[in-house]
């Protein structure tokens, strides 16, 4: 078993728990006393710093939401100077104003030390040929993962997002054995990959990959894993939180979540703590941010964390796959729908490739749902009755996962867009007036 920082990595629970609660005090002093914005919260409130005694405490502190980086755009939630910060990333602002995020040169330390022991729990080292396709720039996810790559001894080749042939070209020319880059983006290498006959197995050294940046099933990862032979390790994070920051070990039962970086708490609809191994909404605390502070963020996503230790032997918390987002919920004729449901239906039938769209409409005060979803090249068919098997049986699926009834729409392979970056895969034309 490889590690790259044993001690911490396989500290005992009731000693990360106390790491946890000294680095949590440590962090709500620093910021009632060097944040405006949260010394406010916290005086509205009625808390102060020498309230938080235990991680219970946790929930005496007020909630920050993505409204209060909107409201507080570009930088009135930085703590630091611009002289005392090494960089400045953006995220994409596909929801508003964009969230601008400052790093001290200890944040960038700390975001490359977590994606270092991630890289190093499934296998990653000096012996690798990391080519990542994540985008460098404004964009957190390139420069992290590079960073990271470098830390443990890799040899990291910086292709960024695009010129997917170029990027096959270079995985048959060097011995690149490691992939990074989105779940869809990776699909579409594999697509191309078979367009041009190459057989990533047999042709390439590539053998292990990390996906992040958007969900994805467990069935579509089933679908990559058998079709190229490449291991892929699911990744989280998010821009606030210093971009993507854990990733799955080689058991791939659950992500490590850092606990001497991040304290994440489970809560129900009503806002209290969820039991243990229960799913609810996601609320995170990153205990060692200087420049841009995060303190019981509501980050959207919906998950479980499981503090069971991991036959890695590592005794930090894992967090399970997502399965929404609060905030990518659709309502449609009153049910709760979530793009992820349909996208592990999709996982479950064989027919299909991993790509879809979901198109919202209205008429007469009634919603609809049109899902199109491309058959996979071995299911190409003409056949009239094959393909109305499939639709039923996709249809019968949603209906059954979803509790509403959709319109089905079979395409032919490559139709769909394919995205280099975050994928969308909702257009909502519902007319409200």
């Amino acid at each position: 078993m490889t590690f790259w920082n044993e001690r911490i990595e396989t500290m005992p629970v009731d000693e990360l728990k106390e790491l946890q609660l000294e680095l949590l005090k440590k962090q709500i002093d620093n910021v009632y006393r060097n944040s405006p914005f949260y010394r406010k919260r916290m005086d509205d409130a009625g808390v102060k710093p020498g309230d938080i005694r235990t991680l219970d405490d946790i929930r005496k502190l007020p909630f920050m939401k993505k409204s209060d980086l909107r409201d507080n755009y570009p930088d009135k939630l930085f703590m630091l100077p611009y002289q005392e910060l090494v960089r400045v990333h953006v995220s994409s602002g596909t929801t508003g104003k964009p969230t601008v995020v400052g790093y001290t040169k200890n944040d960038l330390e700390n975001w490359s030390e977590s994606l270092a022991r991630g890289m190093t729990s499934f296998g990653m080292g000096k012996d690798d040929m990391l080519e990542n396709s994540h985008g460098y720039g404004l964009f957190t996810g390139g420069l992290g993962v590079h960073a990271a790559g470098e830390k443990i001894g890799a040899t990291v080749l910086p292709t960024s997002t695009g010129n997917t042939n170029r990027q096959i070209e270079l995985m048959l020319d060097l011995p690149v054995t490691s992939l990074a880059g989105t779940p869809s983006y990776i699909f579409h290498i594999a697509d191309i990959c078979d367009q041009k006959g190459v057989d990533i197995r047999r042709d390439t050294k590539v053998r292990r990959a990390i996906a992040g940046g958007e969900p994805w099933s467990e069935s579509m990862r089933k679908k990559l894993q058998e079709r190229t032979g490449i291991r892929v390790h699911n990744c989280y994070g998010a821009s606030e939180m210093s971009g993507p920051m854990f990733l799955e070990c080689s058991e791939q039962q659950g992500i490590h979540v850092w606990a001497d970086l991040c304290l994440i708490e489970i809560l129900d609809e009503k806002g209290e703590p969820c039991r243990d191994g229960e799913r609810g909404e996601m609320v995170v605390t990153m205990l060692k941010k200087e420049a841009f502070p995060i303190i019981r963020y509501r980050i959207g996503d919906i998950s479980r964390l499981m503090w069971e230790k991991c036959a890695c032997g590592r005794t930090h918390p894992r967090l399970d796959r997502l399965s929404g987002r609060t905030d990518d919920m659709l309502v449609v004729r009153g049910i709760n729908v979530f793009p992820s449901q349909i996208e592990a239906v999709i996982g479950e039938m064989p027919f299909l490739s991993p790509f879809y769209h979901i198109t919202l409409t209205n008429a007469n005060y009634m919603d609809n749902m049109l899902i199109e979803a491309e058959l996979n090249e071995e299911h190409l068919t003409d056949d009239m009755i094959a393909l109305a098997r499939y639709r039923s049986e996709l249809s019968s699926r949603l209906k059954e996962v979803l509790n509403i009834k959709a319109d089905i729409k079979l395409v032919l392979p490559g139709t769909l867009q394919r995205f280099e970056g975050k994928s969308s895969h909702v257009t909502d034309n519902r007319n409200w007036d």
